[in-house]
């Protein structure tokens, strides 16, 4: 093989590029904070273990390891915790659990958390999904309509309560 195609340095990586953080504010839930805070330390942990590996020529497991630390840390900084259980049940709240029936009479129940403790098939979503937007503000008896993709649904609000 050519020289000219073969790097030659001193076995470090260059930093993988951040994650992406995003624009909105970022809201959590106690237990989406303590979540966060689970997630830092278990990386930082892994991090040691890479780090006392007596064969290290592979970097790129460390500075993976550093770059979510990085981003969980930018997480923790800015997280905003709100704690549903000071929420009032007038109204579809971040924190707060909902209760909606579709056209057809199917229940479905979600709770809006923070972006990183989303999670679409628990039911969790993030306040700036399509359907938080449509659901945030809305009361025990209103429909709402939730855009998708593939059409609107009509949603009615049967219940709003704490987790």
């Amino acid at each position: 093989m050519s020289r000219a195609f073969v790097k030659e340095g001193d076995g470090s990586l260059d930093p993988l590029p951040d994650l992406p953080i995003s624009a909105h504010p970022n809201y959590v839930t106690p237990t989406g904070l303590a979540d966060l805070q689970a997630k830092l330390q278990a990386r930082q942990a892994d991090l040691s273990t890479l780090r006392a590996r007596p064969d290290r020529l592979d970097k790129l497991p460390e500075a993976a390891a550093e770059r979510d630390i990085r981003y969980l840390e930018a997480r923790l900084r800015s997280a905003i915790v709100i704690d549903p259980a000071a929420q009032p049940l007038d109204a579809v709240a971040f924190g707060l659990i909902v209760t909606v029936a579709d056209a057809d009479g199917r229940e479905t129940r979600y709770q809006i958390t923070g972006e990183d403790e989303a999670n679409a098939t628990a039911g969790r979503i993030a306040p700036q999904s399509p359907l938080a937007r449509a659901l945030i503000g809305a009361q025990v008896g209103d429909v709402v309509t939730w855009r998708k993709p593939g059409g609107a649904v009509a949603l009615e609000v049967l219940k709003v309560h704490h987790p």
